[in-house]
């Protein structure tokens, strides 16, 4: 258990401290929102990676879940870093535009796509599983544009100031 003051640090840091080695401790403040605008609601079922994932909104949307071939299964269905890939990119896009018309460039990202490549992998000192995300904006040649978009996506902003996770018991 972290102590009080270890609270908010990158756990990296934390982690090396404790293996005490050298480091560079930096303070990290965890994005909190003052009102929630949307909430989406989803459950999973089953054995994890190879059950079934759906919204529970209204729109009721069910995806089978299956273990990439890479991992070892037989990957017959969708996995958990595939449909963040897919969140992430239309997030990326979304941003990406509403930028583009605050700023007065719409034109300049109305032939934007956005790609994203998510990797599930052992980060180092950490143990366990971490993702790496890769990004590539084709159709805009405005790399201010792009910084903006990235700056302004939830999905970028989350990855990069961290997010408030609750964890509790249904």
């Amino acid at each position: 258990m972290l102590s009080r003051s270890a609270r908010g640090l990158n756990v990296s840091c934390v982690r090396a401290a404790q293996a005490s080695r050298p480091f560079v401790m930096s303070q990290r403040t965890l994005m909190t929102l003052k009102h929630h605008k949307y909430t989406a609601h989803a459950s999973a079922a089953g054995q994890g990676r190879n059950g079934e994932v759906k919204s529970d909104d209204d729109d009721g949307l069910t995806l089978r879940l299956a273990m990439p071939k890479s991992l070892g299964g037989k990957g017959d269905g969708q996995n958990p870093e595939q449909l963040f890939a897919m969140g992430y990119a239309s997030c990326f896009l979304g941003a990406l535009q509403m930028m583009a018309g605050k700023t007065g460039k719409t034109d300049a990202a109305k032939n934007a796509v956005i790609y994203t490549s998510v990797h599930l992998g052992e980060p180092e000192e950490l143990g366990g599983f971490g993702i790496a995300v890769d990004i590539k904006v084709e159709g805009v040649e405005d790399e201010e544009l792009i910084k903006a978009g990235h700056e302004a996506c939830p999905y970028s902003r989350a990855l990069k100031h961290g997010a408030v996770v609750n964890v509790s018991k249904a």
